[in-house]
């Protein structure tokens, strides 16, 4: 951070990007294989935009903070441990966008559905299918209609808009189901 900001003097803008996951249903997936989820799409995440904030936007009076999370509006079946982490982040937005209002910082987020990137090529052409059916707009979104909004975001020209989360996802948080629900094997 000191370096960022002896040479540039200051900080306008955080997008929050990174993350990693894998797909696993909750059962097979291991304390270790959360663990490492959480640490990076969510603990990453607040030491970044708390160093950020804290050495440069406070000071200033003046931020904007963009995370990139998942959309988690119906949970996130075959993804716990990144569907726990993006919802934290999702709740993060929130507190930190009324905690940092006093600042001049807005703090939004973004949920972009299933995308067509290098991000989602390691699932496969069969579930990326499965995806677009399940989206009401029948088909995948770009990175191109993602990075529009973080724009939007990063931008005076959401002067009143904090602690809100953009879906991104062709209607798929409204309707759609990707993960099969099995016959029970017993009856409860």
């Amino acid at each position: 951070m000191n370096q960022v900001l002896e040479r540039f003097g200051k900080i306008d803008i955080l997008v929050n990007n990174a993350g990693g996951q894998f797909p696993s249903p909750a059962h097979m997936l291991s304390p270790r294989g959360f663990d490492a989820v959480i640490k990076n799409n969510l603990n990453g995440l607040f030491y970044m935009t708390h160093a950020v904030a804290s050495l440069a936007m406070i000071p200033a009076k003046r931020g904007r903070i963009v995370n990139v999370i998942a959309d988690i509006a119906r949970g996130f079946p075959g993804m716990v441990h990144t569907g726990a982490a993006r919802a934290g982040v999702e709740n993060m937005t929130k507190t930190l966008a009324v905690e940092w209002a006093t600042h001049g910082i807005r703090v939004n987020a973004c949920a972009p559905g299933t995308i067509r990137s290098s991000g989602t090529a390691q699932y496969g052409d069969a579930a990326l299918e499965l995806s677009r059916r399940a989206t009401p707009l029948k088909r995948l979104g770009t990175v191109e209609e993602v990075s529009r909004v973080i724009v939007f975001l990063a931008s005076d020209q959401n002067d009143f808009v904090t602690g809100s989360t953009y879906y991104i996802d062709g209607g798929g948080s409204l309707w759609g189901d990707v993960w099969p629900i099995e016959e029970p094997t017993t009856q409860a």
